[in-house]
């Protein structure tokens, strides 16, 4: 079939008259929990300056800014997320790093911390549980969805965002790497269902992919037992009410997109060559801008962009997603709709992009608008990677000081119309100043 996943992807499209007959209306005075803490009684690791592992773990997605506004406050993280909800938790396994112990940890993200959740002896290792035929000399990180974090607000929807949102932080893990000259691959293929189980979760939490960040050894580790209270990390604090809702339609998305069909390998390394000072300060600095001021870019600028959003993803998955873009305002480049690359329709589209993107003046007032876009059957890996080439897009822009903006919101076959293809629309990004 063309499109996977067709009840889920059917049921979660926007379009005119939808956003306006299911309007999104949201108690704010009683918003989800954005973190998830295990007790005090694990013992915890500070992500201070002192240990480049530790400052290696924060840019993955440490807390860059918080922001208050009357009744509300929120943080800002290294990773991007639709609504700032933050719908993924980060888990690692580390062997033969400095400052650690090996062992299975999370990542804390509101105390800056990580926290150890099990002792590893030299022999054990969850790539036996994984069915991996090697071990590894360093990180292997675990990105899962807590979907009610987003399904609160964004309803039936939240799957597709939980997925980029996952896609951002593979991205930031895959920055991070690269700052601090570690390898990346990402793993998609494992049994999900067996390591939500090992990691005692339940409905409300579940795995979506794995990064390696170290050196593939020889030879095969013996399996133990995790045990950990199962957290809902997404009601209130301890002693307040859980208020979880259920969602059938993600629970089955989820089930529906386990297996990975027809995976095509890519083992090719990418090649970026970023000044690692500034690239830091890049990172750091990440923000999704608010409104575009309609100023044109350079040529150059946008095909350094181009070229690092096609940059080799190692992958063991690697889905096909087309890059088409608008060209609204770059110097030296015709007006019209190009796909990986090419022109394939010429004229002046910038209005067309702004009412694409739910009439957002985002979507008409940038220099470039993308839509990315995948007839892939790896529905969880398809997302996933949009929202790879969604983070290097915001880095790659940021760090020329040309601003960046995700779009989760769209006409979704009103923009396939526009392409003149039957495609699934992952995810639309507009870039300016």
């Amino acid at each position: 079939m063309l499109i996977p996943l067709n009840n889920y992807h059917q049921n979660t499209k926007h379009s005119y008259l939808s956003v306006r007959t299911n309007p999104n209306r949201v108690d704010w005075n009683n918003p989800p929990n954005r973190f998830k803490n295990y007790s005090e009684s694990f013992q915890r690791i500070h992500l201070d300056s002192q240990n480049l592992n530790y400052n290696f773990l924060y840019l993955v997605s440490g807390i860059t800014a918080k922001k208050t506004y009357p009744g509300i406050e929120y943080y800002l993280r290294v990773n991007p997320s639709a609504g700032a909800l933050y719908p993924n938790e980060v888990y690692f396994q580390v062997r033969d790093v400095d400052g650690f112990e090996d062992g299975i940890y999370h990542l804390e993200v509101s105390t800056s911390s990580v926290v150890k959740l099990q002792k590893l002896k030299k022999d054990e290792g969850i790539e036996n549980i994984l069915g991996f035929d090697f071990y590894v000399e360093g990180f292997i990180f675990f990105i899962s969805s807590l979907y009610f974090r987003s399904s609160w607000k964004y309803k039936n929807r939240a799957f597709r965002y939980c997925l980029l949102d996952a896609g951002h932080l593979i991205g930031s893990i895959e920055a991070s790497a690269y700052l601090f000259d570690k390898e990346f691959e990402v793993i998609y293929d494992f049994s999900k269902e067996r390591l939500n189980s090992f990691f005692s979760f339940d409905e409300k939490e579940f795995f979506n992919s794995i990064c390696l960040v170290g050196k593939k050894k020889e030879g095969k580790k013996n399996p133990f037992n995790l045990t950990l209270p199962t957290i809902d990390g997404s009601s209130y604090e301890e002693g307040k009410i859980s208020f979880f809702v259920k969602n059938e339609l993600i629970q089955q998305a989820y089930k529906d997109s386990l297996k990975v069909k027809d995976k095509n390998i890519n083992s090719k390394k990418s090649n970026f060559y970023f000044q690692k000072e500034k690239f830091q300060d890049t990172i750091f600095k990440r923000r999704s801008i608010r409104e575009f001021t309609k100023q044109a870019i350079s040529k150059l600028e946008f095909e350094s962009i181009l070229n690092i959003l096609n940059e080799p993803i190692t992958s063991d998955c690697d889905e096909q997603v087309d890059i088409f873009y608008t060209i609204n305002r770059v110097e030296g480049l015709p007006l019209g709709l190009y796909k990986n690359g090419k022109l394939v329709k010429n004229g002046d589209f910038i209005q067309k992009a702004g009412y694409l993107c739910l009439e957002q003046d985002l979507g008409k007032d940038s220099a470039v608008t993308f839509f990315l876009t995948s007839k892939s059957e790896n529905y969880q890996e398809a997302y996933q990677k949009a929202g790879v080439i969604g983070h290097r897009l915001y880095l790659a822009s940021n760090y020329l000081q040309i601003s960046c903006s995700g779009i989760g919101a769209y006409y979704d076959d009103e923009v396939c119309e526009f392409l003149q293809e039957q495609t699934m629309v992952l995810y639309a990004l507009a870039i300016g100043n």
